[in-house]
């Protein structure tokens, strides 16, 4: 199976910054089944230096925003925001197999990252305003609503979700989230992450 084959059966979706192996692993013991290196403090090989940790997981690693370094940091794939790549760039520097997925943060870019052959999935967002993006508006729960009657591929919320609100998103129609926060500032990522997965299975029915 090829990472983007891979991404339909994805629910818990994690985005950190350079971390240790065992960090990564806590989390995906807990449920998390998808990672995103994002760290934007790091130069073009520390970069692939931090990406050693987030090989051979069992699980898809994305980079965030770089198409030029997937192959030096053995990802899986890459992630493009609105003011990054087009994802006819990323596609054309990762190739076929690999995934390239899309920010999205109102019905109309949806719908354009929807029907665009090049994308494999779509982060819908920010749900709630959050430290992670500054200046970036909610597109709040409407949007997720939105998503679940309207896109087809495969798509994640994001924005602020954590063990208090990723219920209001699963009662919207959500059944990926992507999380930042919500494991990274957890004393314990593994319980944390088997939390959220939980409240997820609940709406997918697993």
């Amino acid at each position: 199976m090829t990472p983007r084959e891979r991404i339909a059966g994805a629910r818990l979706y994690l985005v950190c910054d350079a971390r240790p192996r065992e960090f990564l692993a806590a989390a995906i013991r807990g449920g998390v089944d998808i990672v995103q290196l994002r760290d934007k403090s790091l130069g073009d090989e520390a970069l692939a230096g931090a990406a050693r940790e987030f090989h051979g997981l069992g699980v898809p690693f994305i980079l965030n925003d770089r198409p030029d370094l997937v192959e030096a940091c053995g990802a899986d794939g890459v992630h493009v925001g609105q003011e990054d790549a087009t994802p006819a760039q990323a596609r054309a520097a990762v190739g076929e197999e690999r995934i390239v997925g899309r920010s999205t943060h109102a019905p109309p870019q949806a719908a354009a990252a929807d029907a665009d052959p090049d994308v494999d999935y779509l982060a819908v967002g920010p749900v709630h305003a959050t430290p992670t993006k500054p200046g970036r508006p909610a597109a709040g729960l409407e949007y997720v609503a939105y998503a679940a009657e309207s896109v087809s591929k495969p798509w994640f919320a994001i924005g602020g979700i954590d063990a208090g609100t990723v219920h209001a998103v699963v009662e919207r129609g959500a059944t990926r989230i992507v999380v930042v926060r919500a494991i990274t500032e957890a004393e314990d990522p593994e319980r944390a992450a088997r939390a959220l997965r939980a409240a997820l299975e609940v709406r997918a029915g697993a």
